[in-house]
């Protein structure tokens, strides 16, 4: 099947695994102006980790299409602290609903990633062939592995059976429905919560990790599910295909953007006892942009939306 094979979604059933979640629920918005059926199923209705349950309903359910975007996600404390259910969780749901939707003909299948699949010193930016190149962050490399997992096997099935599954690789994601617990939230949401309580309470300061200088890449996830679907209607090939922004910000910067949007005035101050972490993680986005897709939501922009969302959906 050429690279590039035409697949309409208009009048198909379309499954989205992992509905609730950040990003199934931006791909469940993005599909509604495709003219699908779209069909979603929560945890009281299927457990996704019941092989035999999910092989039942995917067979009932008769989906055209199905975008694989259920997983088990955490920061670097919860998968440090339970490696297990990290590899194991992610394996079983990404072996059901695969070889569920082989059984029921699905005819084509999009799974659903992580950049930190690939090597923790990988050149700058990582295109896709530096997968396996090298060895993994430690901190979380059971999720990584589940999700290289996951990747090989959509390869395999393509190689011997022939089925148009696909994966795609977003960067750091971030917009509507994200995670703003301190506790466990990545760092768009950890900062626009600390800038916004740093504001509430007329702090003169707030502090960041390190010294600022490690530079990251972030994408809206209306993006990375305008994306998404973009590949599902457009890619057809054994590789995976990272989705990104294509262009990266330091820590320092960043925050300095989002105390602005927030309308927190206070002085930003560098925490230097604080790992930096990694200096730089972009991907090369190369392949996808030259499928005809690029991002629409600038940082600002989406900083500016994502903000919107947490004062209507913050806990009171």
């Amino acid at each position: 099947m050429p690279l590039n094979a035409p697949f309409d979604l208009q009048g198909k059933r379309v499954l989205v695994a992992g509905h609730n979640g950040m990003v199934g629920a931006a791909i469940v918005r993005r599909l509604a102006g495709e003219r699908c059926e779209i069909l979603t199923a929560d945890r009281t209705r299927v457990d996704l980790k019941d092989q035999t349950a999910t092989r039942a309903w995917i067979a009932d359910a008769k989906p055209d299409a199905v975008f694989l975007a259920a997983a088990k996600v955490g920061g670097i404390l919860a998968n440090d602290t339970y490696p297990a259910d990290f590899l194991y969780d992610n394996l079983v749901i990404e072996t059901n609903v695969i070889e569920a939707a082989h059984r029921a003909k699905v005819a084509k299948l999009l799974f659903l990633g992580s950049s930190c699949i690939y090597p923790k010193f990988a050149p700058q930016p990582i295109t896709e062939e530096a997968l396996l190149t090298g060895p993994l962050e430690p901190t979380n490399e059971w999720y990584a592995i589940a999700k290289i997992a996951g990747i090989k096997l959509c390869q395999a099935y393509r190689k011997q059976h022939g089925a148009d599954f696909i994966s795609a690789m977003p960067t750091n994601l971030y917009g509507p429905g994200d995670n703003f617990d301190l506790q466990s939230s990545h760092v768009i949401p950890a900062l626009i919560r600390k800038a916004h309580e740093a504001k509430a309470v007329n702090s003169p300061e707030m502090a960041i990790w390190g010294t600022g200088t490690p530079r990251r890449e972030f994408l809206h996830v209306d993006d990375c599910a305008a994306a998404l679907v973009h590949l599902m209607k457009s890619y057809s090939g054994d590789s995976h295909v990272n989705v990104g922004a294509g262009e990266d910000v330091t820590i320092f910067d960043l925050t300095q953007t989002i105390a602005d949007v927030v309308g927190f005035r206070g002085k930003i101050v560098r925490d230097t006892a604080k790992p930096d972490g990694t200096p730089r993680k972009l991907m090369d986005s190369g392949r996808l942009r030259a499928l005809g897709w690029s991002p629409a939501i600038g940082l600002r922009t989406g900083l500016e939306r994502t903000y919107e969302w947490f004062l209507k959906n913050r806990a009171a």
